[in-house]
């Protein structure tokens, strides 16, 4: 029985999906029905994952029937709160734009939650073939959700482009999975690192069989060169859905590419030190590039999400030369999740009720129309520019800091200036906010702030502003610092060494 307790988070979402799927057969529920009913399974679900969260502990429950094929451990449960975390504030604070769009059915839900089981999966994964299907799962499900809206030319086209590219470099992690198991023998993580400790020198497949997997890797997190799709697939896809895409799904993919390179394949991670550093300085100064130059603010925060893909980068390619980057990045991962669903989320809380709000200057005045909501807009957007006393800049400082401790200076240098121009894009659309009278067309009558997103976007500004300051203007109140997310973090990349 106690080998059944890891495995309640990851049955709690699917029977949740299961159950919203056969909801959706009734003609008489409506969207408001789901919201309650996916957010209870996530509330379980993360209740259930807060139970271990924070100790010590790695386990393979049902190993003789699994085969060694999941493990469960600190690691993986730090990714689940983040994943369960981040699919219910998505929830939360789409309430309002879910309901306002009706082409969102009970289907939906069913797929975000089916989308979320394979994330969680792809977290325990300890093996190549585990991770691909747990991956296929999630990115299929993403995959409908760009493209829910079938009536929608720009939906279509989205998914579209991101069906096919996201299939083609599918073909990518097989090879490199075809390659790896012909030199080792095995698909399985743990094995294969054996391999390499063993097998110093006869390891030329394994080199090409790892990149082809990294190539996986750099599509799904957006990096150069394989950034294209971004901007398209952001703007085509609906408001919350390209903040799941860029925050949620980003960790997910991280869980399990930073799980082998902590462990199995790190005395290899050497070999793509010089290609990742290219990488992460083209990655900054294109996205930097497009970022300026875009007039839509979903492309924009599109073409920004590049720029924070640098930045993680730099803090994956540190992993070798310092383990410190690694809770580095982990911390990084919470900052953006944070402050990513918090801008996007706000945007689609704006335009519920008109479709007026998309280009910076259709924002004109919004501090004078909605001064909470303008506020908030300008928490998560210091947030995401790197401004002090939020989470965004605590996470780049430690970013940051490790780089330069691994010895890439440079790299800093050019993240620094990176970070300063960002400053131009982010704070326009607060000028637009404050320093510009409202148009007449963005008159919104009768406009009820008093909603479930409302007060989700304020708990999100809220968990922004903590992690930048930690208990500091409330250090009456015994609340935890934000040197525990660091310490919590620690824990869980010690349990990737339990064995």
């Amino acid at each position: 029985m106690e080998d059944l307790i890891p495995f309640i988070p990851a049955i709690t979402i699917l029977v949740g999906a299961l159950t919203l799927m056969f909801m959706s057969l009734s003609e008489t529920l409506k969207t408001k029905h789901f919201l309650i009913v996916s957010s209870l399974f996530l509330i379980i679900a993360l209740g259930n994952s807060f139970v271990p969260f924070g100790n010590l502990y790695t386990s393979r429950p049902f190993n003789h029937i699994f085969n060694d094929v999941l493990i469960f451990d600190s690691f993986s449960d730090f990714f689940h709160v983040l994943l369960i975390g981040g699919t219910l504030l998505t929830i939360l604070i789409g309430e309002h734009y879910f309901q306002a769009k009706t082409y969102f059915k009970g289907e939906f839900f069913a797929i975000l939650l089916f989308a979320l089981f394979g994330m969680m999966i792809l977290a325990n994964a300890n093996e190549l073939i585990t991770a691909y299907i747990a991956l296929e799962i999630a990115s299929f499900s993403v995959y409908i959700m760009v493209g829910f809206n079938t009536e929608d030319s720009k939906r279509v086209e989205a998914i579209f482009k991101y069906l096919v590219l996201g299939s083609f470099i599918g073909a990518f992690y097989l090879l490199g999975t075809v390659l790896i198991y012909g030199a080792t023998g095995t698909t399985n993580f743990t094995q294969i690192g054996e391999f390499i400790a063993t097998e110093g020198n006869n390891l030329d497949l394994v080199y090409i069989g790892i990149t082809l997997l990294l190539f996986t890797f750099l599509f799904k997190i957006a990096s150069f060169p394989f950034q294209s799709w971004v901007l398209d697939v952001y703007r085509g896809a609906p408001m919350l859905i390209t903040a799941y895409m860029a925050s949620v799904f980003k960790i997910a993919i991280f869980s399990l590419f930073m799980r082998v390179f902590i462990s199995d394949f790190a005395p290899l991670q050497d070999y793509w030190d010089s290609i990742i550093y290219v990488l992460a300085v083209v990655t900054l100064i294109f996205g930097t590039w497009l970022a300026v130059n875009q007039t839509i603010i979903k492309r924009m925060l599109a073409a920004s999400s590049i720029v924070h893909t640098g930045y993680m980068l730099m803090a994956f390619l540190s992993l070798g030369q310092n383990i410190a980057s690694a809770y580095a990045t982990m911390f990084y991962l919470i900052a953006y999740l944070l402050s990513a669903i918090g801008a996007f989320g706000l945007i689609s809380h704006i335009i519920s009720e008109t479709k007026v709000r998309v280009t910076f200057a259709d924002f004109k005045g919004l501090a004078h129309e909605r001064p909470f909501l303008a506020a908030m807009m300008t928490i998560f957007l210091f947030s995401l520019a790197g401004i002090p006393s939020t989470i965004g800049f605590i996470g780049k400082f430690y970013v940051f800091t490790e780089t330069i401790n691994a010895g890439y200076t440079a790299l800093t240098v050019l993240a620094i200036i990176a970070t300063i121009v960002s400053i131009y894009y982010y704070f326009r659309l607060i000028a637009m906010m404050y320093f510009y009278p409202a148009p007449l067309t963005c008159e919104i009558e009768g406009f009820n702030d008093k909603r479930i997103s409302t007060y989700a976007v304020a708990f999100i500004a809220a968990l922004v502003v903590w992690g930048g300051i930690g208990s500091a203007i409330v250090f009456f109140i015994p609340v935890p610092n934000i040197d525990a997310i660091i310490d919590i973090s620690k824990i869980a990349v010690e349990s990737l060494f339990l064995k």
